[in-house]
């Protein structure tokens, strides 16, 4: 069996100080993010993740990619209020910098808001056509993508909302994100999306990505199709502060690999980290990793 590799989704929990931030603003100097990511991926490092991100510690998931895209601006939500465009890279300096500072033994994950995520998150002033805005999003991102590809090792989008709600078009948004990337990619989608699967496994990506820990019963949902995906197995929990024991985490993915038959490529957390005390979050991955060792040596 070739080795499973441990990841994250994305997000991972730091201390912002608001203080410094404002001490800068008034200084008319920049807050620098390098010493936020530096603990992210430090703690990512010291756990033993194999493929690292850069803790998503700059900005909510949703306003990192509109803040910087032509015909948006952000109030008390994000708002469209003329034609999305690319303007510049958007992820790329922070992925280069989480280059520079790890191992090379590790490998880096560069992530993407979902187009009909951002499309849902935003209030629309302009288009007045969701699928018009959706694929303008999609266009611009697939600028990131390329551009990110030349830094990082796995590309994975994030489509949260697919599991509310999963339009006809998502195959096609897809392949327009992901158009002319050549490296190994990954698409997340958490919630309940046993609805869905024959839909999800039709989306042109290497890698899918599940909660399976807060859902384990999408295991008998997946049970029902012949899956030739390879699978990034959601295998601790992301909303709840108990650490999983390392018995724990093995019965998990030994149930994953009888669903999965030798599919399972990654695992990881079921989602975004952020929301959780920073030693848990960390507990959970250094648990993680143990498992993993154990299960798949």
């Amino acid at each position: 069996m070739s080795k499973v590799k441990t990841t994250v989704i994305g997000s991972y929990p730091v201390d912002f100080d608001n203080l410094e931030f404002f001490k800068n603003y008034s200084n008319q100097k920049l807050t620098s993010w390098n010493k936020n990511i530096n603990v992210a991926v430090d703690d990512m490092i010291k756990a033993g993740i194999d493929i690292v991100s850069d803790g998503q510690t700059r900005d909510p998931f949703v306003n990192i990619f509109l803040r910087k895209l032509n015909g948006c601006r952000i109030r008390n939500r994000p708002e469209i209020i003329d034609k999305i465009e690319y303007r510049e890279p958007i992820t790329v300096e922070d992925q280069k910098y989480v280059r520079s500072i790890i191992p090379k033994t590790h490998d880096v994950v560069g992530l993407i808001a979902g187009p009909y995520t951002l499309m849902k998150s935003s209030v629309d002033l302009f288009y007045n056509d969701e699928k018009q805005l959706a694929f303008d999003l999609a266009e611009a991102l697939n600028h990131e993508t390329i551009n990110l590809q030349k830094h990082v090792d796995l590309i994975s989008v994030d489509e949260p909302f697919y599991s509310v709600e999963m339009p006809e078009y998502a195959k096609e948004l897809m392949k327009t994100v992901l158009k002319n990337v050549n490296i190994t990619t990954r698409l997340h989608i958490c919630g309940d999306v046993s609805k869905i699967i024959p839909d999800i496994l039709g989306i042109p990506v290497d890698i899918l990505s599940h909660e399976f820990k807060a859902k384990p019963k999408l295991f008998e949902h997946f049970k029902k199709y012949d899956i030739s995906k390879k699978i990034c197995l959601g295998s601790v929990r992301s909303d709840d502060i108990r650490i999983e024991s390392i018995d724990e985490i093995v019965k998990h993915l030994h149930k994953g690999n009888d669903v999965f038959d030798g599919n399972i490529v990654q695992i990881s957390p079921d989602c975004g980290l952020r929301m959780l005390p920073r030693r848990v979050a960390f507990e959970k991955l250094k648990n993680l990793v143990e498992s993993c060792s154990e299960v798949y040596g």
